[in-house]
């Protein structure tokens, strides 16, 4: 079958991404070097999108994809947008890498976005329909019988009347203010004392149930939903009596939710609180107005968020939408009496290799470094890691990072019985994880409550490294026992979230470690690391050298190669680094899950270069990074990382970051040959980048329909790690290593056949 026409370059392609400069030739001076990170991240939120509309996934978890698809976009605006308007209301001309003024991003953001938003509506239609099929219905009140209006003329007077607060909008009540992503219904009322009428609102909190699931009594096995604001309306003349609706609609806003804090300030957690505080009456960004409404109350609603915001003169982004606002809440809609539309159910593996020493996991990495691949492998590994140190005796001090865990966390409930059983805790927190900070905030103040240090890192550098470090007394000497993972302590993203957990005694890793620790609290740079790189004083660095290696193999005549897995691609100095590898010959394959500004496959400055996707069940979210030192991958020669960070300005400039070195043969060949391999191997689930910025599904959806090609997912759902394997089993079939052989980083497109 033939490939369709690509737009030309610099076009925007219904789901593609624009040249930065439209018109430019790409070169390695020029802008169009860079493909823009606002507008590769909504092309990564569309490949999310897209799974919606994948035929392989079940109902319900095509739904779930449509949810998270509208609440990434909601924090986009929230954040990156927001930092653009803020840039074009300051008159700033800051040029992006690839060359557009805020003024222009923001104008290709709204094309682009706009194009998803309509999208969300129109596969949320379809879905709706679907489901209404396999007897899962959204019930207009208006199709409602008599005892299902009775039953929530009930449910209306007990769980919705006492929470809303029906408002007047005349010159004496002017508009209340609108908290972040709040539904509001506005209405124009009459009633017969009252010739002119009255406009009024109602908001919807976001503690009331979006979704009311009616009684099955009436309709058999079937699944009925009413929706909120269809319940205000059927009753609206408990709120309003006496009063008839005459117009009404909906609408949704968004504010900027990015805070400074006070870096001087002489109580941080204060600071903090304050910022937070600002961040909840930010301003208006972003304005949603359903396409319903009438055009008085658009006009009610703008003149009134006018004169009530703090800004008056710039104004916010409105979108009309012509369907469901807030789609995000659709994930209330997923029913656990349903499994027959959803995933079936995965049961994470234990690692053998801990049960070999009857859970004992000190012992278990004495004998030999373990890495634990999630959410394949149960994060359990980890909470029990944390209890096991917090019991022994033996234990004698604890020190652990938390930049995002889960409310009521087992990790900070481990480290508080350690601290209250008299060891010597100290909880590294990070007060400005982002949506965290509240929590963050009051696990501190439980831990100190403990016993615990509690130690909040650097004014101006978030601490985004995720270890623990453990000191335990066996006979006449101290060992280190330490955890390293490439995502956060968090129990319930672990579930769904791809991601690694390493565990040495290596003694020359744990030093590193503890040296890092006394950076963190300390602030002292480090004298020397033997193994381990951080970020920011040596990362960048260590990764600059380890790349000039490969240039200086490929000039040599020797295999020169360089695979990545990562979430983010977007720093400067490390594409450029990167370009410049690939005019020498090497080659390099990232697997990069959301935003990527390098621009591969460009003759003469990027043709050795290729970059996929993955986007499917589970999250992408591990980073890895393998150089060939010498050989072609993969290979027991080979240098391999994991790491906490991206390969952003951020993560290498402005967090505490760790990129540690994995020296054990097993543990190298499980994330070489067996993780990064099945990575680049996968079809089912992957996309590509061109060089004019468009990402191509890697097989067909019918293909995919039909279960044809190889999936990452499956195959580390049914395949147990090498690392974790006990006495009792053997290596799958597949390469040597384990691992599924047959992994050509010069051969990933089988079929490219389809755009996101």
């Amino acid at each position: 079958m033939n490939k369709p026409s690509r737009p030309a370059l610099g076009a925007l392609a219904p789901y593609g991404v624009p040249l930065g400069c439209q018109g430019d030739e790409i070169t390695l001076d020029g802008q169009a070097r860079f493909i823009n990170r606002e507008l590769s991240w909504l092309a990564f939120n569309h490949r999310v999108l897209e799974e919606a509309e994948n035929p392989r996934h079940p109902l319900l978890e095509r739904l779930r994809f449509v949810a998270i698809s509208a609440s990434n976009l909601d924090e986009f605006y929230s954040v990156r947008v927001s930092i653009l308007v803020n840039q074009e209301r300051a008159g700033l001309a800051t040029l992006s890498p690839d060359g557009l003024t805020p003024t222009q991003q923001l104008n290709a953001i709204r094309t682009r976005g706009e194009a998803l938003m309509e999208r969300q509506q129109r596969v949320w239609r379809d879905l709706r329909r679907l489901l209404e099929k396999r007897g899962i219905a959204i019930c207009p009140t208006q199709h409602l019988s008599p005892a299902d209006i009775a039953w929530l003329d009930i449910w209306f007077m007990e769980h919705v009347f006492p929470v809303l607060t029906p408002l007047a909008i005349d010159p004496a009540h002017p508009l209340t203010f609108i908290p972040n992503m709040a539904l509001v219904k506005v209405l124009r009322l009459r009633n017969d004392s009252d010739v002119g009428g009255m406009r009024a609102l109602v908001l919807l909190p976001p503690q009331l149930e979006r979704f009311i699931r009616l009684p099955s009594s009436t309709a058999g096995d079937k699944i009925r939903f009413a929706i909120l604001e269809d319940l205000v309306d059927l009753f609206v003349d408990r709120l309003f009596p006496s009063f008839t609706v005459i117009d009404e609609g909906m609408f949704r806003l968004i504010r900027d939710t990015d805070v400074e804090f006070e870096d001087g300030a002489e109580d941080l957690v204060r600071s903090y609180e304050s910022a937070l505080k600002r961040r909840r009456r930010g301003v208006v960004i972003h304005l949603n107005l359903s396409a319903s409404m009438p055009e008085d109350l658009r006009a009610l609603v703008a003149s009134s968020l006018d004169k009530h915001e703090t800004f008056t003169q710039d104004k916010y982004e409105t979108f009309t939408q012509d369907g469901m606002l807030g789609l995000a809440d659709l994930t209330q809609l997923i029913v656990e009496d349903r499994p027959d539309l959803q995933f079936s159910p995965y049961a994470p593996r234990f690692p053998e290799r801990i049960r070999d020493f009857a859970g004992n996991y000190f012992a278990a990495i004495r004998a030999k470094d373990i890495i634990v691949h999630h959410p394949f492998e149960s994060f359990d590994v980890v909470v029990q890691f944390l209890l096991q140190a917090a019991r022994d005796p033996q234990v004698v001090a604890i020190k652990q990072t938390l930049y995002r865990t889960s409310q009521d966390s087992p990790i900070v409930k481990a480290l508080i019985e350690a601290a209250e059983a008299g060891k010597s805790v100290t909880a590294m927190v990070e007060l400005r994880a982002r949506f965290n900070e509240e929590a963050n905030i009051n696990l501190a103040r439980s831990l100190e409550s403990a016993g615990a240090q509690v130690v909040f890192g650097f004014t101006r550098i978030k601490t985004h490294a995720k270890f623990s470090l453990i000191v335990r007394r066996e006979g006449v000497q101290m060992r280190t026992y330490a955890h390293f993972g490439t995502g956060n302590y968090h129990p319930i993203n672990a579930r769904t979230y791809t991601d690694l957990s390493f565990f040495t005694c290596d003694p020359n890793i744990t030093l590193d470690a503890a040296r890092l620790c006394n950076y963190m609290t300390g602030h002292a740079n480090p004298e020397k690391m033997d193994t381990l790189a951080f970020s920011p004083l040596t990362m960048r660095e260590r990764l600059l050298e380890l790349i000039d290696a490969e240039i200086a193999f490929a000039r040599a005549g020797r295999p020169a190669t360089i695979w990545l897995k990562l979430n983010s691609l977007i720093d400067e100095v490390l594409i450029e680094k990167l370009y410049a590898a690939s005019n020498a010959g090497v080659k390099v394959v990232g697997v990069v899950r959301g935003i990527c500004s390098l621009r591969p496959g460009v003759p003469s400055m990027s043709e050795n270069i290729r970059i996929k996707s993955l986007v499917g069940r589970f999250l992408e979210h591990s980073r890895v990074c393998a150089f060939g030192n010498g050989y072609a991958l993969p290979s027991r020669h080979a240098r391999v990382y994991i790491s906490s960070a991206d390969w952003m300005e951020r993560n290498m400039d402005w967090r505490v970051e760790t990129l540690v070195p994995i020296l054990n043969p097993t543990v190298h060949a499980q994330v070489l040959d067996q993780i990064m391999v099945v990575n680049l191997r996968d079809a089912v689930q992957s996309w590509e980048l061109h060089q004019d910025g468009t990402w191509w599904r890697t097989l067909k959806v019918e293909h995919r329909a039909r279960l044809h090609g190889f999936s990452a997912h499956d195959y580390f759902m049914t395949n147990p790690s090498l690392s974790g394997r006990g006495v009792g089993l053997s290596n799958p079939p597949g390469s040597e290593a384990g691992g599924p052989s047959g992994a050509d980083p010069d051969h990933l497109s089988p079929h490219v056949v389809a755009k996101d």
